[in-house]
């Protein structure tokens, strides 16, 4: 037996085997110490790491209950106490009316003015929220409304209103619910702090980016035929660096981050292949 030969076998699989244990505890040890980082570092160090602005006054919200609704059936017969306008009822639940002479929306200042055009012409309008403008598609969005808070894009919940090169409404569309209900939870909600503290572990928040708004409302948490119900949702509207605005929602009960437009899509593919069956 060549001894020499075994002795220098023996030594090269001895260094590489305390290799491997040397880099297995160089990994262990730098995985304790992130743990140990991870533990220490709070939300809000890590927000400050990534200059994200946020100093909002906390929103307390101590009844924020499931809500329930149907839709709303309109009848001509209510809907001829409205003046100045044709309408029509499609489905007995979704209004598209035509102004017979259009109607300003500007104030003497040159802004844009709703309240008077909603509680004039849009039946029960002063149940609808602003939510966005689009000067571009001349046209305005609102949500209903439920206990003073909004219903974010419900499509059987949302008043349309469409204006011309005067910035006079020549016609809008609107649907609504109706028999509303509410159920208290008894589990803890997310609070506003809770929310924006999710979006910023998930990264939703980008570096140095300022949150402007939290607002509470509702989102579709099930969709029924003729019934639906809502989830409490918080609203977070964010400033990134360079302007933009960009606007996330979180579901207050179970934490899921809302995809509205993903949403969207889906319902259109889906109504497309319904479409296609037919």
């Amino acid at each position: 037996m060549d001894w020499n030969k075994t002795k220098t076998i023996f030594i090269v699989v001895f260094s590489i085997l305390n290799l491997f244990l040397y880099s297995l505890y160089v990994n262990r040890h730098t995985e304790a110490q992130n743990v140990q980082v991870a533990g220490k570092t709070s939300v809000e160090d890590l927000m400050k790491q990534e200059n994200i602005t946020y100093n909002l006054p906390q929103i307390v919200k101590h009844n924020f209950p499931y809500i329930s609704a149907n839709m709303k059936t309109f009848t001509k017969e209510e809907l001829e106490t409205l003046e100045g306008q044709s309408i029509l009822i499609i489905d007995n639940t979704r209004v598209e009316a035509k102004m017979d002479t259009p109607v300003s929306i500007q104030n003497t200042k040159g802004d844009l003015h709703f309240t008077d055009f909603l509680a004039k012409y849009v039946w029960s309008g002063s149940e609808y929220e602003l939510w966005e403008v689009d000067e571009g598609a001349q046209k305005a969005i609102f949500f209903q409304k439920v206990d003073g808070e909004p219903i974010f894009y419900s499509p059987n919940a949302t008043l349309t209103v469409y204006w011309d090169e005067d910035y006079e409404v020549t016609r809008y569309e609107q649907r609504m619910l109706e028999e509303f209900t509410s159920e208290n939870l008894k589990k803890e909600l997310l609070t506003q702090d809770e929310a924006v503290w999710s979006l910023a572990t998930r990264s939703y928040l980008k570096q140095d980016s300022k949150v402007l708004k939290v607002t509470p409302g509702y989102s579709t948490l099930v969709q029924l035929t003729g019934k639906q119900v809502f989830a409490a949702t918080w609203n977070i509207r964010v400033e990134l660096n360079e302007g933009t605005i960009e606007s996330h929602f979180i579901n207050a009960i179970d934490g899921k981050v809302i995809d509205f437009l993903l949403d969207r899509v889906e319902e259109e593919e889906l109504d497309e292949a319904e479409d296609e069956k037919e």
